[in-house]
């Protein structure tokens, strides 16, 4: 009693059974077991790869990458660390920093202008260069100048100001400038 949509167009005539026509870039199946048997992927040049081995290839470079830079990392963290140890076996115990400093001695220290107390005596000898400055720890520690020497020597970055008594003055004013 009822007809499916497909039926009723059919016997109208408005629509017509569409019959699949073979492919013709598939080659004609053959008989006998050969027919049954899965087809291989054609063989491709020797220069070239698939796509999967490109990407495993691809993953495993990005991972001995990623290794490379981890180790690297490691090594440059134990280096930092023994950089540490020595300075602070180095400066256990010769700080010249007294409490009852009371002179703001201020110099720059990455781009900013810090300051250390320093005594009346201790100030000349800064300035003329028989101390010198050492960052360790957070705090900046008031040394004699042959620690310094030695502290910069274990990491560069440790020597904060050593003053040059033979050096000009070095004030960033030129010496044309007339006042």
């Amino acid at each position: 009693m009822s007809e499916s949509l497909r039926d009723q167009l059919l016997k109208s005539g408005l629509a017509r059974t569409v019959r699949p026509e073979p492919r013709k870039d598939l080659p004609p199946a053959r008989s006998g077991a050969s027919a049954k048997a899965p087809s291989r992927p054609p063989r491709r040049a020797s220069g070239e790869i698939d796509l999967a081995r490109a990407y495993a290839l691809r993953e495993r470079t990005e991972r001995e990458q990623r290794e490379r830079e981890q180790r690297a990392a490691e090594q440059r963290a134990r280096e930092r660390k023994e950089r540490k140890q020595k300075l602070a076996v180095l400066l256990n115990g010769v700080a010249l920093n007294d409490a009852n400093a009371d002179l703001p001695r201020h110099f720059p220290h990455l781009n900013r202008i810090r300051r250390i107390h320093v005594t009346q005596a201790q100030l000349p000898r800064l300035n003329g260069g028989e101390l010198a400055v050492v960052q360790f720890a957070g705090r900046y520690l008031l040394v004699t100048r042959e620690v310094a020497l030695a502290a910069q020597a274990v990491d560069a970055e440790a020597l904060v100001l050593l003053c040059d008594p033979q050096a000009a003055d070095e004030d960033d004013v030129p010496a044309d400038l007339v006042w």
